[in-house]
C-alpha cells in the first residue's frame, strides 16, 4: 500500500471500544431507497469501510441489504466494515434503548455493531412518532429522562457484547463533558457538524485529551451557502496540489485527526471523496490562519432537530 492509500485508508484506533474507525467514512442519508441503495453500493465498491446510518433515516433495512450484496459479490466482509447507526430522540428511555438497538440491528441484518450513537442529546417523548410537536408546531420534548440515564443504557449494550463502541452525536462541549465526568464506559465516538468553516477547535482539543475520535459530518458543509468549496484559500491550495477544493477540504478533516462522512449519490463524487492525499503542512496552517469564515449550518445542537433530515411522520 502506497502513500496515498494509507492516508485514505487511515484508521484511527478507539481508545474507549474495540478496533479502529475508518477515517474516510459514507453516510447513508440518501432519502430516495433505490438511489440510497445503489450509492452504498458505489461507496463500498470504491473502497469506503465506514458506513454511518441512523433509526431516524428510515432506511437501514436499505443499508442492510447493500451490505448483504455486497458481502455476497466478495466486495467487502463483514470484519473489513465499520457500521455505526443512533438511537433516535423518541427512545432515549432506558427501557425503549435495547429494543431500539435490537431493531435497528435486525434492519441492517448484522449480529453486532462497531459503534451505537445517541443522535441528540435532546429526549422526545417516548412512542412512535419520531417528530412531536404542539400546536405551534415546536418539539415537545421528555422531560422524564436524562442523558446520564439514557447513556447508562448505553453502557449496558456494551457489557451484554453486541456493541464494540458508544458515542454521542450534535452534542455540545458542556453537555459531552457532563457525560464524560460519570462514564462508566466512556464515548468512543463524537459526531459533530464540522468543516473549515466550523473547525471545532476547543472540541476537538478535549476529545484529544480523552481518548475520543471527533466524527466530522457535513465536512463540506453539505453544498450549502456559503459554499467551502468556493473559499478563496481551499481553491488556491487545491489548484496548487493539484486537487479539488473537496479533496482539499476532506484531507484536511483527515490530517487534524478526525473521521468524517461524505454523502454523494454520483459515482464520480463518490470517488473523488475518497481520493484525498495528505497536504503539505504549509497548506494546514494556511487553512487554520486564513480562513475568516464561521458558520454553523445546522441547528441539531440547539433543538435536537436535524436541519437535513426531512420531517415526515
Amino acid at each position: 500500500m502506497n502513500a496515498f492509500e494509507r492516508f485514505r485508508n487511515t484508521r484511527i484506533p478507539l481508545a474507549h471500544g474495540v478496533g479502529a474507525i475508518p477515517a474516510v467514512g459514507f453516510g447513508t442519508l440518501i432519502p430516495d431507497r433505490i438511489v440510497a441503495k445503489q450509492a452504498i453500493k458505489v461507496a463500498l465498491e470504491v473502497g469506503f469501510r465506514h458506513l454511518d446510518g441512523a433509526e431516524v433515516y428510515r432506511n437501514e433495512d436499505v443499508v442492510g441489504d447493500a451490505m448483504r450484496e455486497a458481502f455476497e459479490a466478495g466486495t467487502v466482509n463483514r470484519e473489513e466494515l465499520f457500521v455505526t447507526t443512533k438511537l433516535w430522540n423518541n427512545n432515549h428511555r432506558p427501557d425503549r434503548v435495547k429494543a431500539a438497538f435490537e431493531a435497528s440491528l435486525r434492519r441492517l441484518q448484522l449480529d453486532y455493531l462497531d459503534c451505537y450513537l445517541i443522535h441528540t442529546p435532546f429526549a422526545f417523548p417516548p412512542g412512535d412518532e419520531q417528530h412531536p410537536r404542539n400546536e405551534q408546531d415546536e418539539p415537545i420534548y421528555d422531560a422524564g429522562v436524562t442523558l446520564v440515564e439514557t447513556w447508562r443504557a448505553m453502557e449496558r449494550l456494551v457489557d451484554e457484547g453486541r456493541c464494540r463502541a458508544i458515542g454521542l452525536s450534535d452534542i455540545t462541549l458542556p453537555k459531552l463533558k457532563e457525560i464524560v465526568a460519570v462514564a462508566r464506559i466512556k464515548p468512543a465516538v463524537v459526531q459533530v457538524e464540522c468543516h473549515p468553516y466550523l473547525p471545532e477547535w476547543e472540541l476537538l482539543d478535549f476529545c484529544r485529551q480523552h481518548g475520543i475520535v471527533l466524527l466530522a459530518f457535513a465536512p463540506l458543509g453539505h453544498g450549502m451557502e456559503p459554499r467551502i468549496t468556493d473559499d478563496p484559500v481551499i481553491k488556491a491550495i487545491a489548484q496548487r496540489v493539484d486537487k479539488t477544493p473537496a479533496q482539499v477540504a476532506l484531507a484536511w478533516a483527515v490530517q487534524r485527526g478526525t473521521a468524517l462522512l461524505t454523502t454523494s449519490t454520483n459515482p464520480t463524487h463518490i470517488w473523488e471523496n475518497f481520493d484525498i492525499s495528505l497536504l503539505p503542512e504549509d497548506a494546514m496552517q494556511e487553512m487554520q490562519d486564513r480562513i475568516t469564515t464561521s458558520i454553523r449550518l445546522n441547528a441539531v445542537v440547539e433543538t435536537g432537530v436535524p436541519g437535513f433530515i426531512s420531517r415526515r411522520g
